[in-house]
């Protein structure tokens, strides 16, 4: 097959090298050929090339998969199980700790807001192995500024409650006769609102490892919201009171605040048959 002088020059500007053979003729020293004059590549005519060339579609494909496959990455990326934030003040942070290391982790605790408005922690008092534990709802203002459970009224009222079964909140003593208090926050909460659902989460293990440390032999539970934190109820107190719960396996007798009964002076009946019934059930534990 001849080419012409155009099909030559342009395989020459691709760096395509021809072998032509020679023409039927007396072997002669070649006499070089003048140069052949070569258009720009915009006036070449497209003629069809000798070698083969790759289509269009084949060199797109490679190009394509290669653009795919990090778009292909990056619409389905592999993810990690979600994991909820865990609370500043978790179960790990109190589980394990002796009383002074509790006591410690609560003074510093800033799981909630309630960190930025207290005056002090009220962390609890008492006798640290008492067989009674008392579990209260939220520090008060007079608690606030003396960070013991149950003090001012409320706490006359319940000191008297328990003067009257030989009971006492005193550290040292007969453990029988001693109690241990605490709240179900250990903070106090602005103008003394009810706790939210969420403080009251993040401050239940520093009062399941205070429980768990002083192993009492019966839990009496004092308003509403120490009854939901320990028996995760919404009923109202007149429905669970006068029979005994079990917490953890531990006996719990459910009874009101001293604050209430001092606004509602008939229920303290009710709330001293309530008492009586938390010590016939100490007293065949013991």
């Amino acid at each position: 097959m001849a080419w012409s002088e155009r099909q030559v020059a342009m395989l020459r500007t691709i760096g395509v090298r021809l072998w032509q053979p020679a023409a039927d003729a007396p072997a002669e020293a070649e006499t070089p050929a003048e140069p052949v004059p070569v258009e720009p590549a915009a006036q070449l005519r497209r003629e069809p090339l000798p070698v083969a060339a790759a289509s269009p579609a084949a060199v797109e494909a490679p190009a394509a998969a290669a653009r795919a496959q990090p778009a292909r990455a990056e619409a389905a990326p592999v993810r990690a199980p979600a994991v909820a934030a865990a609370p500043a003040a978790d179960a790990g942070s109190a589980a394990g700790l002796d009383w002074p290391a509790l006591r410690d982790a609560v003074a510093a605790c800033s799981a909630c807001t309630l960190s930025q408005s207290r005056t002090q922690t009220v962390f609890g008092v008492g006798h640290p192995q008492a067989h009674w534990m008392i579990v209260g709802e939220a520090p008060g203002e007079q608690e606030d500024l003396r960070g013991e459970p149950f003090v001012g009224p409320a706490g006359q009222l319940l000191d008297a409650m328990l003067r009257a079964l030989a009971l006492s909140r005193a550290a040292d003593g007969e453990a029988a006769q001693r109690v241990y208090i605490a709240n179900t926050l250990k903070c106090r909460p602005p103008r003394n609102r009810n706790p939210a659902p969420e403080e009251l989460q993040r401050c239940e293990p520093f009062l399941v490892r205070q429980i768990e440390l002083v192993r009492p032999r019966i839990i009496l539970a004092m308003g509403r919201f120490a009854v939901q934190a320990l028996l995760r109820s919404s009923e109202p107190i007149g429905k669970l009171r006068g029979r005994v719960h079990r917490y953890q396996g531990v006996p719990l007798v459910v009874t009101y605040h001293p604050a209430y009964l001092l606004r509602n002076l008939p229920d303290k009946a009710r709330a001293w048959d309530d008492l009586c019934l938390a010590a016939s059930v100490a007293e065949r534990a013991s």
